[in-house]
């Protein structure tokens, strides 16, 4: 089933299939489903037409996917442009909201890449490379 052009799996529950929906979490879930009277123990297959036309006419009035997804990036793009700390961290790939990054920060700054000690032989070898390449 689609709603407002984004396909909700149909064998979920209403108020879990919702959530699919960019911009849509689960405390707001709560709060259109009391606006378009739908009971959110209902499984989403088993919505009847006019149900459906009343969940799109309530999610209408909030500022879901395309549009929320724009804007998002528009904020984002002002924090880079205007040289903000945080938008150095998103220019960066860094977390900007304080977090530790010297061990964690996984998610942001992607997978682990080892760093090991190369032996004196190689160190010497790499320098006299480097020196020959100057010349």
């Amino acid at each position: 089933m689609r709603i407002v052009g984004v396909s909700v799996p149909d064998e979920k529950r209403v108020d879990i299939a919702l959530s699919y929906i960019y911009g849509i979490g689960r405390s707001n879930v709560v709060e259109v489903l009391k606006k378009a009277d739908i009971d959110p123990v209902k499984r989403a297959k088993t919505l009847t037409e006019d149900e459906v036309k009343r969940l799109t006419k309530v999610l209408d009035t909030y500022k879901i996917e395309g549009d929320l997804r724009a804007d998002v990036a528009g904020d984002i793009r002002r924090l880079k442009e205007i040289g903000s700390y945080r938008g150095l961290r998103h220019t960066r790939g860094l977390p900007g909201r304080g977090q530790r990054t010297r061990s964690n920060a996984r998610t942001k700054r992607g997978k682990r890449v080892t760093i090991g000690a190369i032996k004196k032989e190689v160190a010497a070898k790499m320098e006299a490379a480097q020196k020959a390449k100057g010349k």
